[in-house]
């Protein structure tokens, strides 16, 4: 998104209710992607890249596809409009009903290139009917017009066109994109940005403009090109491509696209390649539409190196948020947990996923046992961030404590589970070095950030990941030694592990069980949010603090779970659940915290998050299995309250949009609002399928009775 863009956006939507002016929104419409480059495509028919972090190319920032017919244009996004995916993968199917036609996109983005096949079905009068309006027009003159703006290296100055009879390309220095079509181009013409007076204006300018004969320079000097495509049998196709010029010649990215529109000429074809991009998903998987979306969306947010961003970026200006488009080590390592977990349960191949994390996690830990605030994941390097107190100098108050915890856990089970990446051994003994410098005297973690990045303080759900990476080492760390590391001087703590470091992790595990009970608070049932800086108790009721419940599952596997703790883990379940339960005519889900004031606009209350949601299914089917194994009959009541909080965020369900994506937030009135999809409450939704279906099936009687 370039600043010309945010600032169109913003006349057009300052002092709406229920949108943020000056972002651009991706709560309709669909992605397509799935190997690095993720590109939108709007409800409308408009093209957008997303997959700058996951690339580091930025390609298309703004498009238009219009059906031309004699010397008039029908833009697609004027149309009515309707979208699916064309079964299980990212082929993203639009439909557009013009005055004199139906168009029919199929769009796909296949590693580096997107295509975009148009087919043309002219209604019965659109010629030699006088009744239509312009039926003199001929439909053999029909072409399709293809406005697209390019920012290569993220520029929309100093950039250059070079053209050829059947492509475009477009550069600034490293970054070269590629605009070409199958039939090649009627005509071919250059355009400049919007200009400081359009910029200035009150009213937003409409692109592309008229062609202008006294601007000549503006037909090379720009990134924006508009094309017309000639239809061969009723059928367009163009492509785009993103490349850097030096690992991609011209010729070479030339002969790419001649390969591309040689191979994908049909729409099964097009089906098939997108499909490779996906795990399949056998026929019998439990909630299988849903097991679908949440693996699409996961892949989508992939980059090749394995990591993941946490959503789509809307908002590259950090003008309502600090941005979406990083890795976070917690959301990533929690979805690289829920994915391990619900894999065999759903019948799901997904060993590569599961190693390049591990690799990725092994590559980017720091030299003292950590891991940084947020990084691309494009490579893994540090990202822009306010939570890097590990790196600075000073006091590490800005140290997101549970996203080591987080990392720890997913690489304790992978390791389990048979994934062997070199470096793995060595980076779980360095962590738990790290942990034990970052865990105070009284058992729990040190003051620091909070899951939520927005306040500072010693944290249950900072507690709640210690718990449970501790648990994790403790059941799976055997043969675990210090002498895994490469020079046990240069890790701060090493010198202080014992031999046994899975004894020592149990141990430090039942540490943090019983300091848990600082943050009991008898007067409303719960486990406090937090201790303050100044050693006060926040009692607010957080949905990050239900992480307190598979913790305790861990926990449950090398220290049993006593007949007290059960009983207040069933209560602060509940009483969470129902204090942040919020119910409109239109939504209906949990709140982020109690007193959350992030991203109201004009509304008075807190907003309903997925993620928050999510989390609350899984906590309940967490602690039901934890119930079912202490043989405690709420282990069924607990089981219905997980399907009643996973239907909200199902298909069908409020919070689930027709995509079948889960937006973060949601205002009363049904409107979804911030990065969408989000990843980390579609990794949880699927393990919650998969938990529920797989360890609590005895359950499923009573939720159907219940239902009834």
């Amino acid at each position: 998104m370039q600043l010309r863009d945010a600032l169109d956006d913003y006349k057009r939507h300052a002092g709406d209710g229920t949108r943020f002016p000056g972002e651009r929104r991706t709560v309709s419409g669909r992605f397509s992607g799935g190997d690095g480059r993720l590109v939108h495509v709007g409800d409308d028919g408009e093209l957008r890249d997303f997959g700058y972090p996951l690339t580091g190319r930025t390609g298309l920032v703004r498009s238009r596809i219009g059906l031309a017919v004699g010397d008039e244009v029908a833009w697609l996004d004027e149309a009515d409009t309707t979208q699916r995916y064309v079964g299980d993968a990212a082929l993203v199917e639009t439909v557009h009903e013009t005055p004199r036609a139906t168009v029919t996109r199929h769009d796909v983005t296949l590693g580096d290139a997107h295509l975009t096949r148009a087919s043309v079905e002219f209604a019965e009068d659109a010629s030699g009917d006088d009744s239509a309006d312009g039926a003199d027009a001929d439909p053999a003159d029909a072409s399709l017009v293809v406005y697209a703006r390019f920012a290569p290296d993220g520029r929309d100055d100093r950039v250059g066109q070079l053209r050829y009879d059947d492509a475009v390309e477009v550069y600034h220095a490293d970054e070269h994109d590629f605009l070409a079509s199958a039939t090649g181009f009627a005509d071919l013409r250059g355009q400049l940005p919007a200009t400081f007076p359009e910029l200035l204006a009150d009213d937003p300018t409409d692109l592309p403009r008229d062609r202008d004969g006294d601007r000549y320079e503006e037909e090379r000097l720009s990134g924006e090109v508009i094309a017309d495509v000639p239809f061969s049998d009723g059928v367009a196709t163009v492509a785009t491509l993103l490349t850097d010029g030096a690992e991609t010649d011209r010729e070479a990215a030339r002969d790419r696209l001649d390969a591309l529109f040689s191979d994908l000429d049909s729409v099964d074809a097009l089906r098939e390649a997108a499909a490779d991009a996906l795990p399949s998903v056998p026929e019998d998987a439990p909630a299988r539409e849903s097991v679908v979306a949440d693996l699409r969306v996961l892949s989508l947010l992939s980059a090749p190196s394995g990591l993941r961003i946490a959503g789509p970026d809307f908002d590259p200006y950090y003008e309502h948020s600090g941005g979406y488009g990083y890795t976070w080590f917690r959301d990533d390592a929690e979805i690289s947990g829920f994915l391990l977990g619900a894999a065999d349960a759903v019948g799901l191949d997904l060993d590569d996923w599961h190693a390049r994390s591990a690799r990725m996690y092994v590559a980017t830990q720091r030299p003292d046992g950590s891991w940084p605030h947020r990084v691309w994941p494009r490579d893994g390097a540090l990202a822009p961030g306010w939570a890097n107190a590990r790196i600075e100098d000073g006091p590490d108050v800005d140290y997101q404590a549970d996203q080591t915890g987080s990392v720890v856990a997913y690489l304790a089970r992978a390791r389990a589970e048979g994934v062997d990446v070199d470096g793995l051994d060595r980076t779980l003994v360095a962590a738990l070095a790290g942990l034990d410098r970052t865990l105070e005297p009284d058992g729990r973690p040190v003051v620091c950030q909070n899951a939520w990045e927005d306040s500072a303080g010693r944290f249950a759900h900072t507690a709640a990941t210690f718990l449970e990476a501790y648990s994790e080492l403790g059941r799976h760390g055997e043969g675990l030694a210090v002498d895994a590391l490469d020079d046990p001087d240069a890790v701060p703590g090493a010198d202080s592990l014992p031999e046994d470091l899975a004894a020592h992790a149990r141990d430090r595990a039942r540490e943090v069980y019983d300091a848990l009970d600082d943050l009991w608070v008898p007067e409303r049932g719960c486990y406090a949010v937090r201790e303050t800086l100044d050693g006060g108790i926040d009692d607010r009721l957080d949905s990050a603090t239900l992480a307190l419940a598979a913790a305790h599952r861990s926990f449950d596997a090398v220290g049993a779970v006593d007949d007290e703790r059960l009983d207040r883990l069933v209560s602060h379940v509940e009483t969470v659940v129902d204090g942040l339960y919020h119910d409109t005519d239109e939504i209906t889900g949990l709140i982020r915290y109690e007193g959350d004031g992030w991203r109201r606009a004009d509304q008075l209350s807190e907003k309903v998050w997925t993620v928050s949601t999510a989390w609350g299914a899984n906590a309940c089917a967490e602690l039901a299995a934890l119930l079912a194994a202490h043989d405690d009959p709420r282990a069924a009541e607990m089981t219905a309250r997980a399907r009643d909080l996973l239907a909200h965020v199902s298909p069908g369900g409020s919070l689930c949009e027709p995509t079948t994506y889960l937006p973060e937030q949601f205002f009363d009135d049904g409107t979804p609002d911030s990065a969408t999809p989000l990843g980390w409450p579609h990794a949880i939704r699927l393990a919650t399928v998969a938990l529920l279906d797989d360890e609590l099936p005895q359950f499923a009687d009573r939720a159907a009775a219940d239902d009834d």
